[in-house]
């Protein structure tokens, strides 16, 4: 994976703001849980028989997973359509990706009312191959277990177990394999479960190819994603950013997001539900508010001239995955609608509790990724001083 691309790591000290923060987070998340464990779900969030998914599910699993497209994403470049050149973004990329979904993977813990009995979904005996969640369960599992496989060589190179990694990389090509196929699946399957929901969700985001625009839209924001975290990066590290690899890629999203687009806006007219766009309602200031996010990039990075500039990548980047965002809170929450919540008063707003939770579940993200880039070859090695 290094071969071409030395990664070392950036060094310095841990203790540092940063670090403080996300710890502090963290201790909050944690408080949080316990009371939840112990408690229950009602003792600390707004869930009802009417939502019973919120932002734990929706932003943790639904957001958290797509946010942790960049390694598929970068992967595909790499290894699928055989762009070399993009090498040294794959191991950040996996990075990011592979913390995203564990920790995805651990946010679905919080969320299930007898959590005790989580083992059931890896158990062939509870196995249900025709639920959508059991095929997001598996494939999201499985993929965690893939990408700690990926990422393995980076901890042997840095313990110096050289020979281990060189049997490793003999068979790492069926792990990649892996890491390409199972997103494609866990990814769509994630729209499946809106399609599941019926008429309860909105006609802008219930359609049948959702899948496909679930899996579309992830790609796009595994790639705007690589953007925002190489900015960040480069600055927070005072490394020289990687303009002559983030401006090509950056073409490449936008004509996946392009593809993405037309499908989105296809969609609406063959259904006949554009004109739910067009009432003054709040999904359909949602909708619009979505859709000019997905837009912006074309606007931001739309020529060569504008992709050479750190700043445009960054904030197309950040335009992405807003868009990415509204386009999974819009199905899951804002487009969501029982139908009965007049007479039931049913109504969900994340309390306070749960919204620490999820800004734990970042920081633990973020906390993970500097420990992790600090002591071990991550980023491409670099001459310049800190």
């Amino acid at each position: 994976m290094s071969a071409h691309h030395p990664a070392a790591p950036v060094g310095g000290k841990l203790f540092n703001l940063p670090v403080m923060i996300c710890s502090v987070l963290i201790a909050a998340m944690v408080a949080v849980l316990f009371v939840r464990f112990i408690f229950g779900l009602g003792a600390v969030t707004n869930l009802n028989d009417g939502y019973p998914w919120g932002i734990w599910v929706v932003v943790d699993v639904v957001i958290g997973s797509a946010f942790a497209c960049g390694g598929f994403s970068v992967a595909m470049l790499v290894y699928i359509f055989n762009r070399g050149h993009y090498h040294p973004l794959v191991r950040p990329a996996l990075l990011a990706s592979l913390f995203g979904y564990t920790l995805a993977g651990v946010g679905v813990l919080f969320d299930l009312g007898r959590w005790w009995n989580f083992w059931h979904i890896l158990w062939p005996t509870y196995a249900n191959p025709n639920s959508v969640m059991f095929e997001v369960a598996v494939c999201i599992s499985a993929y965690v277990l893939v990408m700690w496989i990926e990422f393995s060589p980076v901890f042997m190179e840095q313990w110096g177990l050289k020979v281990q990694k060189q049997k490793l990389e003999k068979v790492l090509f069926v792990f990649i394999a892996l890491g390409t196929l199972l997103p494609m699946m866990h990814q769509s399957s994630l729209g499946t479960m809106l399609v599941v929901m019926g008429p309860q969700v909105n006609p802008l985001w219930q359609t049948p190819i959702v899948p496909l625009l679930y899996l579309l839209s992830a790609i796009v924001i595994g790639y705007g994603v690589v953007l925002f975290e190489s900015c960040v990066a480069a600055s927070a590290y005072r490394r020289r950013i990687e303009t002559h690899l983030l401006q090509p890629m950056a073409k490449v999203m936008l004509g996946v997001l392009a593809v993405f687009v037309l499908v989105r806006f296809g969609d609406l007219v063959v259904r006949g539900a554009f004109g739910h766009a067009l009432s003054p309602s709040l999904e359909a200031f949602f909708f619009w508010l979505e859709t000019a996010c997905f837009a912006a990039p074309f606007l931001i990075v739309g020529t060569p001239v504008a992709r050479r500039n750190p700043a445009r990548l960054f904030v197309a980047g950040v335009a992405i995955m807003m868009g990415g965002i509204l386009l999974r809170i819009n199905g899951f929450l804002i487009g969501y609608d029982t139908g009965l919540g007049v007479d039931y008063g049913w109504n969900y707003f994340p309390s306070i509790a749960e919204m620490v939770v999820t800004i734990g579940m970042f920081a633990a993200e973020v906390l993970a990724y500097i420990v992790i880039t600090r002591r071990f070859p991550v980023l491409a090695r670099e001459g310049a001083a800190h």
